[in-house]
């Protein structure tokens, strides 16, 4: 069974060569999401806290396309531009993963696309 190239409107255009995720089986692989607006592909005015709220959003959306949802995500992994906002940022995931929240690892990189604060990707389960 070959893979499935997920793709939603509703979520950014990809900057490079990739997808915006890729469905094998029952798992979904989603790309790491930018805070990028899905309408225009300009960055989301605002601090991390307002990016990482896009950037929730956008994975939303590709979690939906991908037919499964933020309760199926099984891992993440948060890139930070800077570790002091991790626990800003926690609160905020913590709003969008309220129970049962997946595995995750955080880190912080030397710099992100677009010179973005934060990015996230995701695995999950299908519905």
């Amino acid at each position: 069974m070959l893979p499935e190239i997920i793709f939603t409107k509703d979520s950014p255009v990809p900057v490079g060569p990739y997808s915006q995720a890729v469905r094998a089986g029952n798992l979904v692989f989603i790309s790491g999401q930018l805070p990028l607006l899905p309408a225009t592909g300009e960055l989301v005015p605002g601090d991390v806290i307002d990016q990482a709220r896009q950037v929730l959003d956008n994975l939303t959306a590709v979690l939906i396309a991908a037919g499964s949802s933020r309760t199926c995500v099984v891992k993440t992994t948060i890139f930070l531009k800077d570790m002091n906002d991790f626990p800003r940022v926690n609160a905020l995931y913590g709003e969008y993963f309220p129970a049962h929240p997946p595995a995750r690892s955080t880190v912080q990189v030397a710099r992100l696309p677009k010179d973005v604060l934060v990015e996230i990707e995701a695995v999950a389960t299908v519905d």
